[in-house]
C-alpha cells in the first residue's frame, strides 16, 4: 500500500506520526483543502512528468499552474505527463495520492517556488485520503527536492480579476 511506503520514508525523519488520514477523499486540491481545513493554495500538489524515459515529480502550490515556457527552459523539453494508468508503476503511488515520499528509485523531485509563500503546506502521503503538514524546509529535507520556478498564476502580478 502506498501510504505505508510514504510512512516508512517519513519515519526516518521522525515525522511518520504526523501523517493525517482523513475519513473523506483528499484526492484533489479542493477535497484536500476541505479535509485539512486550509485554503486550496496551501495544498502541495505533486504532478508527475516524463523527461524522455525518466520520470520526475514537481510539487507545487494548489493554486499554481504549470508554465509551459518555464518548464521548457528548465528541462529543455515540452511537459509530458504519463498516462494515469501507469503513474503508480512509474512513480510508486497512484493518482490522487502521488507524493514525494516513498517513491521509486531514480526519480528526481522538484519543489516549485509557489510553495514558499506559506509557513506550512500539505502534500499527500501516498493515498487518496492522507496528507502531512510540513514547513518548506521540512518538505525539502524529507523529499530531497530541488527548488525551481516553473509555475504561473500564483504571483500577485499574474492574478487577473474578472
Amino acid at each position: 500500500m502506498s501510504i505505508e511506503r510514504a510512512r516508512a520514508h517519513l519515519k526516518q525523519f521522525g515525522a511518520d506520526a504526523r501523517i493525517l488520514e482523513f475519513p473523506v477523499s483528499s484526492a484533489t486540491v479542493e477535497l484536500a483543502a476541505e479535509a485539512a481545513g486550509v485554503i486550496p493554495a496551501r495544498i502541495a500538489k505533486t504532478l508527475s512528468f516524463m523527461i524522455g524515459e525518466k520520470p520526475i515529480l514537481i510539487v507545487m502550490a494548489g493554486d499554481a499552474r504549470l508554465d509551459n515556457s518555464r518548464f521548457k527552459a528548465q528541462f529543455h523539453t515540452k511537459a509530458k505527463m504519463p498516462q494515469p494508468d501507469v503513474v503508480e508503476a512509474v512513480i510508486g503511488h497512484a493518482v490522487g495520492g502521488v507524493c514525494p515520499f516513498g517513491i521509486n528509485d531514480g526519480i528526481d523531485v522538484y519543489l516549485d517556488e509557489s510553495l514558499r509563500r506559506f509557513d506550512t503546506v500539505y502534500p499527500a502521503c501516498g493515498s487518496s485520503n492522507s496528507a502531512i503538514e510540513l514547513s518548506c524546509d521540512e518538505l525539502e529535507k524529507f523529499s530531497g527536492g530541488t527548488w525551481i520556478d516553473v509555475c504561473k498564476s500564483w504571483r500577485e502580478e499574474e492574478i487577473t480579476v474578472s
